[in-house]
């Protein structure tokens, strides 16, 4: 959410950051409404201080036996008491309007990132890795002998409908080699805690870290108001909801291993073949929480924790910075981790890295006591996958696929699958 004494202050800076996501003229509305609610503000304390002044004199008046005088001013105080209350909820509406216009305003950029209206216009800032030199033509993870034995899309549909599949075998202890494997790198050698969180969140929580109000429609909700996370971003970030930190108790950073969901409502008919979008999955997300002044080297440390676990399993990968107009809602800058997949020819997202400031703490109420005294500020959060578990199985096995449909296996995870090695052709562990 955004502060309104800055907009006040510069509402064309306001209005030009949101005209890089392609908006315009926002501040007018924003203003307008709180202009009408400080006035009847004003006014109702005026009405308080004339009731004041009124309810004083009816005594006096009582008190000279001026009979006229005293009903005129019981009267007035009767009228302004009304006129009080009648300011009062119109100041509360405009208010509530108020606060739903900013909770649906997304995020102002970070001025450092390209303008640009879409994914065409994302900067690459670094490779790493070469793709592999096929001396055939590479499978999608579901063609592939080996790994196809373990995905059972039928079953998935039968249980729950389309973009839902049942792991079977090697590719479900592979699947959960994969998160563990993340978990115990981001815990032994990044530092983070690890965090066991609910799936099952409060609307608030969804209104703090951006998904509600405007975006409910990409996120199920259960009969009795609790929403499904679509990432654990909503229950790490929230953990500082409402508080007051000591700055000496940040950064804090947290990594949970979750199922996600997403009702994927704007992706139709995209991706519909495999698992690379489904309705459920498994990420290991991490989160931290900063101050303002340490937020942009947080989010290139998080970047890297992230990369490095790619490194490890030995995929290739490419960094982009999301241009103005792709841009997440809530976020100011966000640095996307493509892999490469053969089976498609192409770089695929697998993280998303993003800074989101204080937009997200304005929303929470989320500060923190600087340590040299003054007033609490708000913190500074960040998120970012570490990685997306289906989507890393899908790049490890169409990386190290193989002729005759067995998949070798990066000897990072040998000692998470007992010493297997690879996928047979026939989809067991060797």
């Amino acid at each position: 959410m955004h502060d309104i004494r800055a907009i006040r202050e510069n509402p064309t800076a306001f209005d030009a950051a949101l005209g890089r996501r392609g908006m315009s003229g926002v501040s007018s509305e924003i203003l307008s409404l709180d202009e009408g609610r400080r006035a009847r503000i004003q006014a109702a304390e005026e009405a308080q201080a004339e009731q004041n002044r009124a309810s004083k004199e009816v005594g006096a008046a009582k008190a000279k036996g001026d009979e006229a005088e005293f009903e005129r001013l019981r009267a007035l105080v009767a009228e302004k008491k009304a006129e009080v209350a009648r300011l009062n909820e119109e100041a509360k509406a405009e208010d509530a309007k108020l606060r739903d216009l900013l909770l649906g305003i997304p995020n102002l950029p970070d001025e450092a990132i390209p303008d640009g209206a879409d994914e065409a216009d994302n900067v690459e800032l670094k490779r790493w890795g070469s793709p592999r030199n096929f001396s055939f033509t590479p499978k999608e993870h579901y063609e592939i002998a080996g790994v196809a034995a373990g995905l059972d899309f039928e079953a998935g549909a039968k249980l729950s409908g389309s973009r839902f599949v049942v792991l079977k075998g090697a590719a479900a202890r592979l699947h959960r080699a994969l998160a563990q494997f993340m978990l115990d790198t981001h815990v032994e050698e990044h530092g983070l805690m690890e965090t066991i969180t609910p799936v099952l969140v409060r609307e608030e929580m969804m209104v703090g870290t951006g998904q509600l109000p405007k975006f409910g429609e990409d996120s199920y909700q259960t009969t009795n108001g609790w929403w499904l996370i679509p990432t654990a971003e909503v229950t790490l970030t929230n953990l500082v909801n409402g508080e007051l930190l000591d700055e000496a108790a940040l950064p804090q950073r947290y990594v949970a291993h979750t199922q996600c969901f997403r009702s994927e409502a704007g992706s139709a008919g995209r991706d519909t073949s495999g698992m690379l979008r489904q309705h459920q999955f498994e990420k290991v997300e991490m989160v931290s929480i900063t101050t303002p002044e340490t937020s942009a080297d947080e989010h290139e440390r998080m970047t890297e924790r992230a990369e490095a676990i790619l490194e490890k399993l030995e995929l290739p990968y490419r960094r982009v910075v999301l241009c103005a107009g792709d841009l997440g809602a809530g976020m100011r800058k966000t640095h996307d981790l493509e892999v490469w997949l053969p089976g498609q020819n192409t770089y695929r997202e697998i993280s998303s890295v993003s800074v989101a400031g204080d937009y997200q703490a304005r929303r929470m109420n989320a500060r923190y006591r600087p340590e040299g005294g003054g007033k609490p500020e708000f913190v500074h959060t960040l998120n970012g996958s570490g990685l997306a578990v289906g989507r890393t199985l899908i790049a490890v096995v169409e990386n190290g696929q193989q002729e005759d449909g067995s998949v070798s296996l990066p000897r990072a995870l040998h000692p998470y699958l007992r010493g297997a090695t690879r996928i047979t052709a026939d989809g067991a562990l060797a």
